[in-house]
């Protein structure tokens, strides 16, 4: 199984260069096994590759030019409010816990891996799906038909 942020590599460097295709979400063992929280992890990771993809935005707003030349040097940029919403436009992760350790034990000390465990329970237990549309499943059942057909399944 690919550890850690291994993945994020694995799909980060092709998607700078220009690929729009991660391949793998969930899979270990180079893809013999499934894992439904390996998925949620990989979902995270995901999201966190297209903000990278996205860009930075890099102009006089973004940059708190103003508020720069305003408060000037040294002082607290912190406590701005361009700075709080900036802050929130940052890569925001469910599943990858930023806080210090002691906060992070006293919540009960939760590892990535059981996190996305809980919310892979949570979708499979409370997903309702869309029905789908009569025409619909009547041509995926055409085409199955059919392959049937030609391997000669009855």
């Amino acid at each position: 199984m690919q550890a850690g942020h291994e993945k994020t590599l694995t799909a980060l460097l092709p998607a700078l260069a220009g690929a729009n295709l991660i391949y793998g979400a969930g899979m270990t063992e180079s893809g013999v096994t499934f894992d439904a929280a390996q998925l949620v992890i990989d979902d995270e990771i995901a999201k966190m590759i297209m903000h990278v993809v996205n860009g930075v935005p890099v102009n006089d707003e973004a940059l708190a030019v103003d508020d720069i030349h305003a408060i000037g040097p040294f002082s607290d940029f912190l406590s701005l409010e361009a700075t709080m919403r900036h802050m929130r436009e940052q890569s925001q992760p469910r599943l990858f816990d930023r806080r210090v350790r002691e906060d992070w034990q006293a919540e009960g000390g939760v590892d990535a891996y059981e996190s996305a465990r809980r919310r892979a329970c949570e979708i499979i237990e409370g997903h309702k799906p869309e029905p789908i549309d009569a025409d619909v499943a009547a041509a995926m059942r055409r085409v199955v038909e059919a392959a049937d057909r030609e391997a000669g399944v009855d």
